[in-house]
């Protein structure tokens, strides 16, 4: 099944959590990783991640 996702083409995709997931942050930096998504704020409609900054989501919405 192929779909095309949204955070391809969204401002700053180096620093989405979509895209340092695809780099193995969480295998090779899980301290970076955890400071990304401790005390989350945010989700990412696209793909379901939580962050505390929306900076590091596509498309982020606030969780409350």
């Amino acid at each position: 099944m192929s779909e095309k996702s949204p955070e391809i083409d969204c401002e700053g995709h180096e620093h989405h959590l979509c895209h340092l997931f695809n780099l193995r942050i969480l295998q090779t930096n899980p301290d970076d990783y955890k400071e990304l998504v401790r005390n989350a704020r945010f989700i990412c409609i696209g793909c379901g991640r939580v962050a505390a900054s929306a900076e590091n989501l596509c498309a982020p919405r606030p969780l409350d």
